[in-house]
């Protein structure tokens, strides 16, 4: 996904498919491995104690701890060298601050609270401003700055309700749960409530012309007003595992048609 939105974020400034584009995503994509390969080191004992995670490559016994660090330092090196080498320093610099605000923040701050995802979605806003900021343009720029706040304000329901279909295994690792602080009503509220502010956030894609088309346009709304429909039933019941997982792929889904559009937007426009 992250990789995904950095594409977003170059083809957004660009507004063509050009060679560069190569350069920028394949960086972009093993500084994600790398952040990704860490984070089962740092996590490794508790990755043992969970159903989702227990057959991953260091809890399986597959790769040691060290050999998976060694892996992560090559992947974080070349994705950081491939970016500086090819485009430039802030997209080099941006990728480092994922990395270290993923595992040196969000990572420990899991162990902690159960809110963790709202500090941690900083993540989440950062890759599209990788893609622009390759592509040439400026992160002060409003239009890429609203596409980094649509995504860091779905980062949030995007992985409660991944954290809510799997909580009996984080229960289980001793990591912090919503079910600890609220009811099932309550958490479907909170979600519904973020979900709500996500779609909201997309007018800010056409308020700040990160869009610009009429066709796109239309589909972001459509997306968003389907979206909010499905949740208003598929969340009444959050304790339905089946529905849990329905909803987790819905907000993902969307995700991809915002993509879609603001893609179809930059190539497709003037």
């Amino acid at each position: 996904m992250s990789t995904l939105t950095a594409a977003t974020g170059y083809i957004a400034y660009s507004r063509s498919l050009n060679i560069a584009l190569l350069s920028s995503v394949v960086g972009t994509l093993l500084m994600a491995m790398a952040s990704s390969a860490f984070n089962e080191v740092q996590e490794r004992k508790t990755d043992a104690l969970m159903k989702r995670t227990r057959l991953r490559p260091i809890p399986a016994g597959l790769v040691t701890a060290r050999t998976a660090s060694i892996v992560a330092l090559v992947l974080a090196v070349a994705g950081c060298a491939l970016l500086y080498a090819t485009r430039g320093s802030v997209p080099a610099l941006l990728g480092l601050l994922a990395m270290l605000w993923y595992n040196g923040i969000y990572t420990p701050l899991k162990r902690m609270t159960a809110f963790a995802v709202v500090p941690g979605s900083v993540i989440g806003a950062l890759p599209p401003a990788i893609g622009w900021a390759a592509a040439g343009g400026s992160i002060q720029n409003p239009a890429v700055l609203s596409l980094c706040f649509l995504f860091f304000v779905w980062q949030v329901p995007h992985f409660w309700l991944l954290a809510l279909r799997h909580q009996s295994d984080y229960a289980n690792a001793g990591l912090p749960t919503l079910s600890r602080h609220f009811t099932s009503r309550q958490i479907f509220r909170l979600i519904f409530t973020w979900t709500a502010a996500c779609v909201a956030s997309s007018a800010l894609l056409m308020l700040f012309q990160t869009i610009t088309g009429m066709v796109a346009a239309l589909a972001v709304i459509a997306i968003g007003v389907w979206l909010l429909w499905r949740f208003a039933f598929m969340l009444r019941r959050v304790e339905n595992t089946a529905r849990i997982f329905k909803a987790f792929m819905d907000i993902n889904r969307y995700a991809l048609v915002i993509m879609a559009a603001v893609v179809f937007d930059a190539l497709a426009g003037p």
